[in-house]
């Protein structure tokens, strides 16, 4: 995930592989870089990108492409199993709709792909700027983005109540906005790593399990609250994952209220998010870090 060693989205069911690869290039294009990995918008840091409405658009239609394929694959397996469903597991509209699960999955196979840089790609993009102000500046711009992607939902929900018939969408829509602040966040964590000489060790894939397990716990790799999780997402991951999207699935609920108030305090809580989860990593990334070499010190 550091650079070019960015990955493809981890595999799954087909209609998953397809809105995973839709996230990834949702985020790269909001981050305004061209493909997951690529060199775009590694030079300055600051490269123009696609309007967060936009993003948001695609994402939606991703979310609801995966929401279609896991209800037409649970209604195959209604079919094949007479005996009924299993316990805990429903079929017909309600399934083609879960949430936690099908937001989890997503993010799970989209994150191998996000497009975090490595640490001299990010000096390169804050040219004399020192750790503490490269961090600010991530910081700010992913709370920026955050924000913009809860404004967009807020307004799009905004005008739905006009149109009463058009609700229906509303918690796709709410969905996008969750999987995407959340995919904005994982790129964040991961930079904010990169940053500080932590990166997770592995390839692509534990990388990613690494910085999502990151992500849902708001600890550092490698700190108490996330070790144990680096080649995959076991039980434990699983679940904290679920718990911690379920979480942000729920405060996206403020994006409903009426009018423009909706996009007002969605943009403000997912600020707020962001800055708190960045600096809660932060605190673990700046203890315990190995010591700095002299200037000229080979290695």
């Amino acid at each position: 995930m550091g650079g070019p060693a960015a990955g493809e989205p981890a595999a799954g069911p087909p209609g998953l592989g397809a809105a995973a690869r839709a996230l990834a290039d949702a985020v790269a294009g909001l981050l305004g870089r061209e493909s997951a990995g690529s060199g775009s918008g590694s030079g300055t840091g600051a490269a123009p990108g696609r309007s967060a409405a936009s993003v948001l658009a695609d994402v939606v239609t991703a979310v609801a492409g995966a929401a279609r394929s896991r209800g037409a694959s649970n209604s195959t397996r209604a079919e094949g199993d007479r005996s009924g469903p299993v316990e805990g597991e429903t079929t017909g509209p309600r399934s083609r709709w879960a949430p936690g699960g099908l937001l989890t999955d997503l993010l799970d196979a989209a994150a191998p792909a996000l497009p975090i840089r490595d640490r001299e790609r990010l000096q390169l993009a804050h040219p004399g700027a020192t750790e503490q102000e490269i961090a600010e500046a991530l910081t700010a711009r992913a709370a920026r983005f955050t924000g913009a992607i809860g404004a967009a939902t807020g307004g799009l929900a905004a005008a739905q109540w006009f149109a009463p018939p058009s609700l229906v969408a509303v918690p796709l829509e709410l969905g996008a906005q969750t999987v995407l602040v959340a995919a904005v966040e994982v790129v964040l964590v991961g930079e904010l790593h990169e940053l500080y000489r932590r990166p997770a060790p592995g390839d692509a894939r534990e990388r990613a399990v690494a910085y999502l397990t990151s992500w849902s716990t708001q600890r550092a790799v490698g700190s108490t609250g996330s070790v144990g999780l680096l080649s995959r997402l076991g039980t434990a991951g699983a679940q904290a994952l679920r718990r911690r999207v379920t979480r942000r699935l729920a405060g996206s609920a403020s994006s409903l209220a009426p009018l423009l108030v909706g996009a007002t305090l969605a943009a403000r809580s997912n600020r707020r998010a962001t800055v708190l989860l960045a600096e809660r990593v932060l605190a673990d990334l700046r203890t315990g870090l190995p010591p700095r070499r002299p200037p000229g010190t080979p290695g």
